[in-house]
C-alpha cells in the first residue's frame, strides 16, 4: 500500500477513534463525571469494556449492537458518531492536510457534535465545552489565522448579542424564557471559529431547520407552540454546513440574487 494511502487511512482510524472519545464526552459530562477515568464500560451491567470491544465502527457490527457480557442492546448512536467524525476527519485533511488549520477546524467539528447531543439529551449546552471552545477560537485567529482576528473577535460579540437579544425580547413578548444562556455561548463560539460572517448564515440555516423540524413534530405530535425544542443540535448543524459549505452557499445566493451585477 503506498505511503499516501497509509496516511489517509491513519486519519480515518484516527477521527474514528476520537469519535469513540466523543462518544464518553457525551455521556459523561452532563453526569459530571471524568472523561479520563474509569475506562470504557457497559452502560447496563458496567462491566469495563475489552479493548477488542471498543474498536470504532467494527466492535459494535461485530457484536450485533449489543454488550458481550450482559447482553443489552446499545444504541446506534455510538457507531453513527464514530463514522461521522471519521468521515469530517478525512474530509478536513482532503482539504487542508495535515496542519493546525486541519487540527482547529477538527476539534470545532467535535465540540458542535458534542454539544448537539447533550443538548438534545439534557437541554443544557456546557460550558466547559462552549467557553474555552470561544477562547481557542481567539486563539486560532490569531494573526495569519483564518479567520481574521478583527472578524474572529466580531464574531463572537455579534454571535452571542444577537441571540441575548432575541431571548430578551422573546422573555419581554411572552413572559417565557425561549431560549438559554448556553446557545448565546454556543454562538459566540461559532463566531470565534467563523467570523462574524459565519455567525448570520449559522443562525440563518440554525433556524430554518429549527422552523422546519419543529413544524413536523408539532404536526406529529399535536402540539402546539409551546413545544420545547433544543436549539443547540441546530446551530451546530448549521455551523458545519456553513464550515464546509458556507462559501459555496454565499457564491451561490450572489449569483441566484444577482447581486454580482449591482
Amino acid at each position: 500500500m503506498a505511503p499516501e494511502y497509509l496516511l489517509w487511512a491513519a486519519v480515518l482510524y484516527v477521527g474514528a477513534a476520537v469519535g469513540s472519545f466523543l462518544n464518553v464526552v457525551i455521556h459523561r459530562v452532563p453526569l459530571g463525571e471524568s472523561v479520563v477515568k474509569p475506562r470504557s464500560r457497559c452502560p447496563a451491567c458496567r462491566t469495563t469494556i475489552a479493548w477488542y470491544d471498543n474498536i470504532p465502527v467494527l466492535s459494535w457490527l461485530a457484536l450485533r449492537g449489543k454488550c458481550r457480557g450482559c447482553g443489552t442492546g446499545i444504541s446506534g448512536r455510538y457507531p453513527f458518531i464514530e463514522f461521522i467524525t471519521a468521515l469530517i476527519a478525512l474530509v478536513l485533511f482532503a482539504r487542508l492536510g495535515l496542519s493546525i488549520a486541519f487540527g482547529v477546524q477538527f476539534a470545532f467539528s467535535c465540540a458542535l457534535i458534542v454539544v448537539a447531543y447533550i443538548d438534545l439529551d439534557h437541554q443544557i449546552i456546557p460550558d466547559k465545552i462552549s467557553l474555552p471552545g470561544i477562547v481557542l477560537g481567539l486563539l486560532a485567529a490569531i494573526p495569519g489565522g483564518m479567520p481574521a482576528m478583527t472578524d474572529a473577535v466580531l464574531g463572537v460579540l455579534l454571535g452571542g448579542g444577537l441571540l441575548l437579544t432575541v431571548a430578551w425580547v422573546y422573555e419581554r413578548s411572552t413572559g417565557r424564557e425561549g431560549m438559554g444562556g448556553g446557545d448565546v455561548k454556543l454562538l459566540a463560539m461559532i463566531g470565534a471559529f467563523l467570523g462574524w460572517q459565519g455567525v448570520l448564515l449559522t443562525l440563518l440555516l440554525g433556524s430554518l431547520l429549527g422552523s422546519a423540524i419543529g413544524l413536523v413534530l408539532m404536526a406529529s405530535q399535536g402540539a402546539d407552540r409551546k413545544l420545547a425544542i433544543p436549539f443547540g443540535p441546530f446551530l451546530s448543524l448549521g455551523a458545519l454546513v456553513t464550515l464546509f459549505w458556507g462559501h459555496a452557499i454565499v457564491r451561490w445566493y450572489i449569483s441566484y440574487a444577482g447581486l454580482a451585477e449591482i
